[in-house]
């Protein structure tokens, strides 16, 4: 197992465990169990479960693609074009539900992938990822979403 699988199969969820609901982040406009919510999301587009279409043009997806494979991490209030600068409305009843939720989806991405290794599946900013380029970017983005939260 990768230091990345490692991660998220030991160590994301009791970091989250940490959050309460009332916690500011130091940044942006989620809410802990909305910012849970968020990356539940971003792993079901992981394996196929949420289908995006790419939002890229062309002539920049090369260069897009090198920043998400690469160590750079993404900066503070970096926009995200699929989601409104309202927050949407949570969809569990509590945060442990959410993460919950998210606990099940982080199963469901590996299973999938142990069942399917070379698939690949269409990310909306930066084309068709497989399974490694896949695991890059979500710790990428787990880990922005955990300094957001001042857990890392």
């Amino acid at each position: 197992m990768n230091t990345k699988e490692q991660f998220f199969k030991t160590e994301y969820i009791p970091l989250l465990n940490q959050l309460s609901d009332n916690e500011v982040g130091l940044w942006g406009v989620l809410s802990p169990q909305g910012m849970i919510e968020h990356m539940t999301d971003s792993f079901g587009n992981a394996y196929g479960r949420i289908k995006n279409t790419l939002q890229t043009p062309s002539e920049l997806l090369e260069r897009v693609r090198i920043f998400a494979l690469s160590d750079m991490e993404f900066k503070e209030n970096t926009k995200n074009s699929l989601m409104s600068e309202t927050p949407a409305p949570l969809r569990n009843s509590s945060i442990s539900l959410a993460i919950d939720e998210l606990e099940n989806e982080i199963k469901a991405f590996f299973d999938f992938y142990n069942s399917n290794p070379t698939h690949v599946e269409m990310n909306a900013f930066f084309g068709e990822f497989n399974y490694e380029q896949w695991l890059h970017l979500l710790h990428k983005h787990a880990t922005h979403h955990l300094k957001q939260f001042n857990l890392l």
